[in-house]
């Protein structure tokens, strides 16, 4: 109950309240109902100070409902997961950080509870409790997306994901193997895989792109690999070819020579049946996984003498160390499909013959190994 203790004014009113506090009213100008403001205050002047902002708002167009901003968090997220373009699997590594990260901390309130303390605070208590910094990040890119969607709904006034730096980390160098090390592997590992390590290093593939390809892929007269598709698996275990992110992801990727007898081998002893079988199989003949080629990979890998610390994908950065003094930046990102797909159809044409070249001083650096190796 408030008092009768009160002040009209050309614009709102106020009051005081039971409590001793003064409260502000003003007409809503959108409805026309009735509305407090968001706060009490301790004076009088206080609340009619306050109530000549929100005037000044309504008349410069400024004004926002206070109560925009009051939709729940959790329901919000949920919605704009569900309303957005996403390959299966990119939706369900998003799904999972907003239910494992950022739900735990902020489901529970409104959007309006998102503050840039609040989400300083979150992000720190992320890396505190031993959160990977680029799944933290991830979650911060994810939460920020998310708020800015909210200010183009009009749901609040500004994002709240202010926090310099958080949507980036510095990336640690990665080992590289040299040519004589990168074989040493591949003679180590079981001999259905030899190809994959070779082919990895030498072309830079990803290994979702090696274990999608088909025999038809494979063009032996003109020792081109052509990249259309990659592999993916989801948490589940079910496995889907998916198309490349981007235009560039298409490409033809030249390889050496001097591992064209590798190819044939594989082609003809380990391959799936028809111009559709797989390049690669698991050690059963069905499809290739991480999971199954793992073991495989870490026993060859310490057989050869390799540090633990060299994953598979590290072979792709090999390849790229290996050939970038002799390879301009838009030959290396048309080769490892980096380039948008206006830079690769602007480059289309010297392409095929600069990634051959790249191919062949690749060439050079094995056959310098071989020459040591029979020495």
């Amino acid at each position: 109950m408030a008092n009768k203790k009160g002040s009209r004014r050309r614009f709102g009113s106020v009051r005081q309240l039971k409590s001793g506090r003064w409260q502000a009213r003003y007409r809503d100008p959108a409805t026309g109902q009735l509305r407090t403001a968001e706060q009490t205050y301790a004076t009088k002047t206080d609340a009619e100070v306050a109530l000549t902002h929100i005037e000044a708002d309504i008349s410069r167009g400024q004004w926002e409902d206070p109560d925009k901003g009051a939709v729940p968090f959790g329901e919000y997220a949920d919605a704009w997961l569900r309303d957005r373009k996403l390959a299966d699997r990119s939706r369900e590594r998003n799904e999972a950080v907003i239910r494992l990260h950022i739900k735990p901390t902020f489901g529970a309130g409104t959007l309006a509870d998102v503050t840039t303390a609040r989400v300083r605070a979150w992000r720190a208590n992320l890396l505190a409790a031993g959160v990977g910094e680029p799944t933290v990040v991830k979650a911060y890119q994810i939460l920020r997306a998310m708020m800015n969607t909210a200010v183009d709904d009009e749901l609040i006034r500004r994002n709240p994901c202010r926090v310099k730096g958080a949507d980036r980390y510095d990336v640690p160098e990665r080992p590289v193997l040299n040519v004589a090390e990168v074989y040493a592997v591949a003679d180590a590992i079981a001999p259905r895989y030899r190809l994959l390590v070779l082919l990895a290093a030498f072309t830079t593939l990803r290994f979702g792109e090696l274990a999608s390809l088909r025999r038809r892929d494979i063009d032996v007269s003109g020792r081109v690999v052509l990249v259309q598709r990659a592999q993916a698996e989801m948490q589940d275990g079910k496995l889907f070819d998916k198309a490349p992110k981007s235009a560039a992801g298409v490409r033809p990727v030249a390889f050496p020579d001097e591992i064209l007898h590798d190819v044939t081998e594989h082609l003809e002893r380990y391959a799936g049946a028809g111009r559709d079988g797989h390049v690669f199989l698991g050690p059963q003949g069905g499809r290739l996984r991480r999971s199954n080629f793992r073991d495989d990979w870490t026993t060859a890998r310490a057989k050869a003498g390799i540090s633990s610390e060299v994953h598979f994908h590290d072979l792709r950065h090999t390849g790229n160390t290996l050939v970038a003094a002799g390879a301009s930046t838009r030959e290396l990102m048309t080769r490892m499909g980096h380039s948008t797909a206006r830079a690769a159809l602007i480059y289309q044409h010297m392409t095929a013959d600069r990634d051959r070249a790249i191919a062949d001083r690749l060439g050079v650096m094995i056959r310098q190994r071989q020459g040591g190796a029979e020495s």
